[in-house]
């Protein structure tokens, strides 16, 4: 499904994005893993795509710094050839907590960091995607830009401004081969999420038509369904992943 293809995934390491990189890995990609701070999880990533006879490798790069992601990109190109597909995962951490007791700084600091994250990474790639008139980015956004819930203002502000800026990237580059879609996951069981409590979990999932939460295999299910060639028409969607928990 991915033969020839390189693929750069930015918060790789861990999650959602290491169970991306094996996945696409498995089906023929050659997979740039980045990290900023997860340097071992990251080369355990490539070590096991590496050991199932794939083609991978690590680079450290904050995404919310622009030379740094110019010097990723440069990396990975030079290393496993021109980048044609982008899953932009890095996600920015936040404090949970009620609106009101929000500084600006901390609340600006997710939204900026995560819309930086995406937009750095999509300009450093996209002049060789257009060169080519042909790429595809995926973006991983959350069903909370869609449905909130209480202490995550931040978290669905910065998603929301994700979506907003993968819709107007769709349009914009459909006339040059390039197809842009979100995968949005709903409550998955992650590193991330591993501090919030069993019982809100288990509601959650009770609450779910499929009746379970998320794990990172299934929304890097998604991704590889959206990056596929048989998704080849498909771009401006949001797909959420969440079992039927969201329903768009």
């Amino acid at each position: 499904m991915m033969n020839g293809r390189v693929v750069l995934i930015t918060g790789g390491s861990r999650g959602i994005g290491a169970a991306t990189a094996k996945l696409l890995a498995k089906n023929g990609a050659a997979v740039g893993v980045n990290f900023l701070q997860s340097e071992v999880a990251a080369r355990e990533v490539v070590d096991q795509i590496l050991s199932a006879g794939g083609k991978a490798i690590a680079v450290r790069a904050d995404v919310r710094d622009r030379a740094q992601v110019a010097a990723m990109v440069e990396h990975v190109k030079r290393k496993l050839g021109p980048i044609d597909t982008l899953v932009v995962n890095a996600s920015i951490g936040f404090p949970v907590k009620p609106f009101l007791e929000y500084a600006w700084d901390e609340f600006a600091a997710k939204l900026d960091g995560e819309l930086q994250g995406a937009f750095h990474a999509c300009q450093a790639v996209l002049p060789m995607m257009i060169e080519r008139r042909s790429g595809c980015i995926v973006a991983v956004s959350s069903t909370l830009s869609r449905r909130s819930g209480p202490g995550f203002s931040a978290h669905s502000s910065a998603k929301s401004g994700l979506d907003g800026l993968m819709r107007s990237l769709a349009l914009e580059l459909g006339p040059h081969g390039i197809r842009v879609n979100v995968v949005a996951p709903g409550l998955t069981d992650t590193d991330a999420t591993a501090h919030q409590p069993a019982e809100m979990k288990q509601a959650v999932a009770r609450m779910t038509p499929m009746q379970r939460n998320g794990v990172p295999e299934d929304v890097a299910g998604a991704v590889l369904l959206v990056a596929s060639d048989h998704a080849r028409f498909v771009t401006g969607a949001y797909l959420p992943v969440s079992g039927g928990n969201v329903m768009p």
